[in-house]
């Protein structure tokens, strides 16, 4: 069978066509032009520090561990409506003013963190926090707790769950942020009130 030149290359774009998609890219939601919006510049270049164990966990919501003065600057370009605090201490006067001044929401839940293993899940306290975390009137989020590894990994867990993710995926994220202080009883609370939730 003989093929000339112009048949090879339908042949060639049919087969490009299978290989390439097309990915629409969302924009990004337009910064206010009000400098005094922008975090203060050190020398030439903006001074952005996370704050330990940040990182994005869905649209609009985010992870970490308990934000320092350093890190203000990085959570203002967050442009937070909310953040979640997993922890009972009360919350820093430092962490309050900046939250007063950005016009932040501050919602408690003071889940006791524990040492031993199969200690009993706050399951109302948990679902209270899955219902603000679902609520898109208070995102951008921030949940956090103080390391960011355990309570919030135990919340970011559920939520997986109604994300529908498969039970190991959902283990594999937690470990990835809770390394060896991995908790048997944070996992066990995500298998036992993952059918709950769904």
């Amino acid at each position: 069978m003989k093929v000339d030149n112009s048949t090879k290359q339908i042949i060639l774009e049919e087969e490009e066509k299978d290989m390439c998609i097309t990915i629409e890219v969302a924009s990004v939601v337009d910064l206010p032009s009000d400098p005094a919006f922008f975090p203060p510049l050190a020398g030439d270049e903006l001074t952005l520090i996370p704050p330990l164990n940040f990182s994005m966990v869905d649209n609009g919501i985010f992870r970490s561990g308990f934000p320092a003065s350093a890190n203000f600057s990085f959570l203002q370009t967050l442009c937070l409506r909310s953040i979640m605090y997993l922890c009972p201490e009360p919350y820093p006067d430092a962490n309050t003013e900046f939250l007063k001044s950005n016009g932040i929401r501050l919602f408690q839940f003071g889940i006791e963190g524990h040492k031993e293993p199969f200690v009993n899940i706050p399951e109302d306290m948990i679902r209270e926090a899955l219902k603000v975390l679902l609520d898109v009137r208070n995102h951008p989020v921030l949940i956090h707790c103080k390391r960011g590894k355990h309570r919030t990994g135990c919340l970011v867990g559920c939520l997986r769950k109604l994300q529908r993710w498969c039970l190991s995926s959902v283990f594999d994220e937690y470990q990835r942020f809770a390394a060896a202080k991995a908790r048997v009883s944070d996992q066990r609370g995500t298998r036992i009130l993952g059918p709950a939730l769904e």
